[in-house]
């Protein structure tokens, strides 16, 4: 890795667990397809949009992803069938209520947010710190997504903590 100064062998288990979210990410994102295309009822418009918005972003940190690993000096895996099997998040049928779509990505974050944290680990490890400073961003952003659709699900007098309101 002469122009990076990382260790080829340290450079290794980066670069596999970057592939993991590589699949990771392409099957959520044509997840998000599925549901944008498929959602029905009196939150289609919302979350219509909301899914759009999601993909096109997942769409942009698959090629960011990707163009890492290259930089890195390793082929991304590529093949659909590959994404597939590598894959920890699993394909999802177009015949779910707009609910169960939502709490469908929700457990489809805590995959992606388990993985990134693999990445980051990994990559401090190897002293890879464009990889950890391409990383970092992608979980507070995905955490605040979880919440905002994890927020839409839920009955807010219920669910959230009144210790300091009066």
């Amino acid at each position: 890795m002469d122009y990076l100064n990382i260790e080829k062998e340290k450079i290794l288990p980066v670069v596999t667990e970057l592939n993991v979210l590589l699949a990771n990410y392409q099957v959520y994102y044509q997840k998000l397809r599925n549901f944008h295309w498929n959602i029905l009822g009196k939150n289609f418009f919302d979350l219509h949009s909301k899914f759009k918005e999601m993909y096109h972003d997942t769409r942009i940190k698959i090629d960011e992803v990707a163009e890492r690993i290259i930089t890195l000096k390793y082929h991304p895996i590529s093949k659909l069938s590959d994404y597939l099997e590598v894959s920890k998040i699993k394909e999802s049928s177009p015949l779910l209520s707009d609910k169960e779509m939502v709490e469908n990505i929700i457990g489809d974050h805590k995959i992606l947010l388990e993985q990134l944290g693999k990445v980051i680990n990994r990559a401090e490890k190897a002293t890879d710190q464009g990889t950890v400073d391409l990383i970092r961003p992608y979980v507070r952003r995905l955490e605040k997504s979880t919440w905002m659709l994890n927020t839409w699900s839920k009955d807010t007098k219920k669910e959230m903590n009144t210790t300091f309101v009066e």
